[in-house]
């Protein structure tokens, strides 16, 4: 097998693309101005990539002969520019002309472009095979779902001879399923950590938002002004607090206006906390009752801190809400800040279950976290197909119609590894486990 990845982080000047495999001058060729697959290993060529008589990019190709490679494979570099489309577009021509998405060869980009300890953990967690073991055991209890069935086929005219219980198998595809299902949803959790956790900074209008903004970036990137609506917009930058990186969104302040502008702003605000995953929602030192009732907008399905702001003109009157974490802070003189970032730290924890400020466990530990959205369109796609499958088996249908089935979810899944099922491999797989012809 043929494989091929972006190997450098995309949105640089210049990108790399690395080819690994017995086929990679062969296959390199096709798309090249000129046959690399006589050239000298440890070389580098300049050329063209060209998709028919199109010329895509100028590019350098180094070569390398295995087993002095990278990879211990015949293996080639092509470094070109680095717009999304000419790399997109190279690695588009090197699939169609029979090279595989290489899921730990992109490990090895994500940890180029890693940026916080989180970002490195997950690369790290896809680079030592994590993610390609996973695969590996749904593709082997796969392959025996698909082999029990494909026997039952070749031995159907024996109407006695079941060598499939429905309710096991059942029960199985479950399982399976299950765990398809949990690698799939941990995607959202690997965008966030990626791109950064949302966190919306609310309040009224002069509460301070601004200037906590500017406190948590130690810059000046939000105007400050005593003048109600002063901003309109929604503001975005981001921190790592623990190797994390959260990116905080400051707001327009919550009021009744008629100023049209401002209200588009106002509008983005309540857009801003449907996005977020953390609301900081500040309220004055002597908040109103009104601005209190306020608060329950953004409760649901956040995690919600609110921060007292302006403690430094506060008379020390004691003030507690039920059931709601409460931050007491001056953003303006930088007091409570740290208490803050733990805050929303935590908050992060029980939005996402990854627990201490160390490490995610579950990284440690081997299990996976997606954050490549070309896996997870895989899986939800053999999701897809499992699904069938169940309901398949829960309407009592033919093995040929669950076998094909089965079929479209391992070749989805081989798409994250490559490695398609073929009728050899079922056939083997069969004479392995199962006590045919003796």
């Amino acid at each position: 097998m043929t494989i091929c990845a972006l190997a450098t982080a995309p949105g640089g000047a210049l990108g790399i693309i690395r080819i690994s495999g017995p086929q990679s001058l062969e296959i390199l060729s096709r798309i090249f101005s000129k046959d690399l697959s006589v050239a000298k290993p440890n070389t580098i060529h300049y050329g063209h990539i060209k998709d028919g008589a199109e010329i895509i990019d100028e590019v350098m190709v180094s070569l390398f002969r295995a087993p002095h490679s990278y990879t211990g494979e015949d293996s080639a570099e092509i470094s070109c520019h680095g717009s999304r489309y000419i790399l997109n577009k190279v690695l588009e021509l090197l699939i169609q002309n029979g090279c595989r998405m290489a899921s730990q060869a992109e490990a090895v980009a994500d940890l180029i472009a890693s940026s916080n300890k989180a970002t490195h953990q997950m690369a790290m967690s896809q680079l030592r095979g994590h993610f390609s073991s996973q695969l590996a055991q749904l593709r082997e209890q796969l392959l025996k779902l698909t082999s029990l069935l494909e026997l039952e086929l070749d031995f159907s005219d024996h109407e006695d001879l079941e060598f499939a219980d429905r309710s096991e198998l059942l029960e199985l595809t479950k399982t399976i399923d299950t765990h398809i299902q949990r690698l799939a949803h941990s995607f959202e959790m690997g965008q966030a950590l990626k791109q950064g956790i949302p966190v919306a900074i609310v309040g009224k209008t002069n509460v301070g938002k601004s200037t906590l903004l500017n406190a948590l970036l130690k810059d000046d990137r939000a105007i400050v002004s005593d003048i109600h609506g002063t901003t309109r917009d929604t503001i975005e930058d981001t921190i790592d607090i623990n190797g994390i990186t959260f990116r905080f969104i400051d707001t327009a302040g919550i009021r009744q206006t008629t100023d049209e502008v401002e209200q588009i702003g106002i509008n983005r605000t309540y857009a801003a906390i449907d996005k977020a995953r953390i609301v900081l929602w500040l309220i004055d030192a002597e908040p109103s009752q009104e601005e209190l009732n306020k608060i329950n907008l953004s409760a649901e399905n956040k995690q919600l801190i609110i921060v007292r702001n302006k403690i430094d003109k506060a008379e020390n009157k004691p003030f507690t809400l039920v059931k709601i974490p409460l931050i007491e802070i001056s953003a303006k003189f930088g007091q409570g800040l740290d208490a803050l970032e733990s805050a929303i730290y935590q908050a992060a924890c029980s939005a996402w279950s990854f627990g201490s400020s160390e490490s995610i466990p579950m990284l440690q530990s081997g299990d996976v976290i997606v954050n490549n959205a070309r896996h997870y369109d895989a899986l939800t796609r053999a999701h897809d197909h499992i699904q069938r499958v169940i309901d398949g088996l829960q309407m009592q249908l033919s093995g040929d119609l669950l076998s094909e089935d089965l079929r479209q979810a391992l070749d989805t899944l081989s798409e994250i590894t490559g490695g398609q099922i073929t009728p050899n491999e079922v056939l083997g797989n069969i004479f392995k486990n199962f006590c045919v012809g003796k």
